[in-house]
């Protein structure tokens, strides 16, 4: 067993401001994407400008938070805010779903798009390869957080964590997560992504990758107290709202490739 790294989730206390490790890890993530997409810009549109980009990075940051607290709201705990809705406001107190996150990225980019003469896909194709940045980093603020821990285990790197009352030896999933949807999820995409590929390509790639990535993890990851499993003992919502990622993923991917083998189809 390894020993959890007691590590104060408030970084910088100024009087009554506390900033915590947690928000600071979406500005990584931010600054992250932001860093990288201003290398790729030129090979994006050489016509495009960093006011631009900076545009773009603002609209895809609100679509995160904004997306991800509603979509914590609707899929994990829905009957909670209902009976309570000034819960919304209290983002201190956790609650982000990464699905609600994508979807108010989606609806983000899809009315940048429109706005600045992109297609949907172009710009998802360019944003993918970022996302993992943000991932990476959102797991290590949960870790941080003793948040989001895994079942209970024997395996030699297991953990106790402070904020578990039963105090067992759980598998650190959260670092699973990060080794997978952060730093093995980008190396596929940014390697994937310096080459040419189909429109559609490198956004069915991403849903694949994390869908798998996310579905396998949460066999050893605890559900969500106020869900549990849904079907069959180990069935959770994460595995569900994974699903439709996979699947969707296959069928760009299919769809980007025969396109683009039929002559005159679009790249």
């Amino acid at each position: 067993m390894l020993p959890y790294p007691q590590i104060d989730p408030v970084a910088v206390s100024l009087g009554p401001l506390q900033i915590h490790w947690y928000g600071l890890m979406y500005l990584v993530g931010i600054g992250g994407a932001w860093f990288l997409a201003a290398r790729r810009l030129q090979a994006f549109d050489p016509g495009w400008s960093r006011e631009k980009l900076s545009d773009l990075v603002f609209w895809v940051a609100m679509g995160v938070i904004v997306g991800g607290r509603l979509g914590y709201v609707l899929f994990y705990d829905l009957s909670a805010y209902l009976n309570d809705p000034s819960l919304i406001l209290q983002v201190w107190k956790g609650g982000m779903s990464f699905h609600g996150g994508l979807l108010g990225v989606l609806l983000c980019t899809w009315v940048f798009a429109r706005r600045n003469g992109k297609g949907f896909f172009q710009l998802m194709d360019f944003i993918a390869p970022l996302v993992p940045i943000g991932l990476g980093a959102g797991r290590i603020g949960n870790f941080i957080n003793a948040e989001l821990w895994g079942k209970a285990s024997d395996v030699p790197w297991a953990m106790v964590f402070p904020t578990d009352p039963q105090q067992l030896a759980r598998h650190p999933s959260q670092l699973y997560q990060f080794a997978l949807e952060g730093v093995a999820l980008f190396a596929i995409l940014w390697f994937y992504s310096r080459k040419p590929r189909p429109t559609m390509a490198v956004s069915g790639l991403f849903g694949v990758c994390y869908g798998v990535f996310r579905f396998i993890v949460e066999f050893v990851r605890v559900p969500d107290a106020q869900l549990g499993y849904l079907a069959w003992g180990w069935l959770t919502m994460g595995q569900v709202l994974c699903l439709p990622m996979i699947l969707g993923g296959l069928a760009l991917m299919v769809y980007a490739y025969r396109r683009d083998a039929v002559p005159g189809g679009a790249r």
